[in-house]
């Protein structure tokens, strides 16, 4: 087959049909044209002419689109594949990257069914924070049947509510615990970022060998995080479970809460910023000086509202 035989064969669009098969508007298309994002369409007398190559492109544009980058960082990725350094490598970071972090597949549930397994009573307000929190998330189409990211986080909510833990308790504890479990996972990420993948990183984007090597290592690494929380997960709650269990069964009963020492929970969102601020290992003590400090401040602010003095300048006034 001659070069002219080979162009007629291959797929070739007008802007219209390229947005149709790519799924993007044919605004989008002429946007990322002008953004250098698109190659610029062949032309045919007074019509533009697109290929195969541009329909990969617009899906490899959604694609990473879709995993949260941004039209530069894109555009960044993109530009090193055009210039012969290869995508693949990153492609497959960024894959390894956003797949499972669990083997736990997901499930659907009905709506009959999840009444059943709460109690046998709707609670819409109880199914709406279930949504909120994405326990529970919406099929389209289907008001009768939802989908269960994690049926094993729905099945520990079933066990305490049958325990007698009422389910707006259980949707507190659990915002609660995941801000916690995020400011984990940040700190973990922070960690294997400082000591293992910086070097791969360090510069944008990284060639296609660092992203393979660190697409290989995130598959290494990918069950450290709970590995460690877990063996930590229990060593805590054998100690401290134990010592509730002696406080409860002393005589005496349990201990009244020292008004000294008491646990106060904090978004994860602050914890994170003192964190970067101070070191995590001040972060305790500077956020109680911190408070230390405002209550000295409001407490001078009251004494010198109060002061005698101050108190016969508004009478005389």
């Amino acid at each position: 087959m001659d070069e002219r035989a080979a162009r007629t064969a291959a797929a070739e669009y007008r802007i219209e049909d390229l947005a149709h098969h790519s799924g993007a508007t044919v605004r989008t298309i002429r946007a990322y044209q002008d953004r250098g994002l698109l190659p610029k369409p062949e032309r045919r007398g007074r019509a533009n002419v697109y290929g195969e190559t541009h329909l990969a492109r617009l899906r490899r544009i959604a694609d990473l689109l879709d995993r949260g980058y941004t039209l530069a960082s894109i555009k960044e990725l993109l530009e090193a594949w055009d210039s012969g350094r290869g995508l693949g490598g990153v492609l497959g970071l960024v894959a390894e990257v956003d797949g499972p972090w669990t083997d736990e597949e997901a499930d659907r549930i009905t709506r009959a069914d999840l009444d059943a397994a709460f109690g046998g009573t709707p609670d819409e307000e109880a199914v709406e924070e279930a949504l909120e929190l994405g326990v529970l998330e919406r099929i389209p189409g289907r008001d009768d049947e939802f989908l269960v990211p994690s049926p094993q986080e729905l099945a520990v909510a079933a066990e305490l509510y049958a325990a007698g833990v009422p389910l707006l308790a259980i949707a507190s504890h659990l915002r609660e615990l995941r801000a916690q479990v995020e400011h984990i996972a940040h700190r973990f990420l922070e960690f294997t970022t400082e000591h293992v993948f910086a070097r791969y990183l360090d510069h944008r984007p990284p060639t296609d060998a660092d992203a393979t090597e660190a697409a290989s290592l995130v598959r290494r690494l990918r069950p450290l995080a709970q590995q460690t929380v877990d063996a930590e997960l229990a060593r805590a709650m054998r100690m401290l479970a134990s010592r509730h269990l002696q406080q409860h069964l002393s005589p005496n009963g349990p201990p009244v809460p020292d008004p000294e020492h008491q646990t106060v929970a904090l978004p994860a969102s602050t914890i994170r910023a003192v964190s970067r601020l101070v070191g995590e290992r001040n972060t305790s003590a500077f956020i109680a000086a911190a408070a230390e400090r405002e209550v000295q401040a409001r407490t001078l602010d009251a004494l010198s509202i109060n002061s005698p003095d101050r108190m016969r300048f508004g009478q005389s006034g």
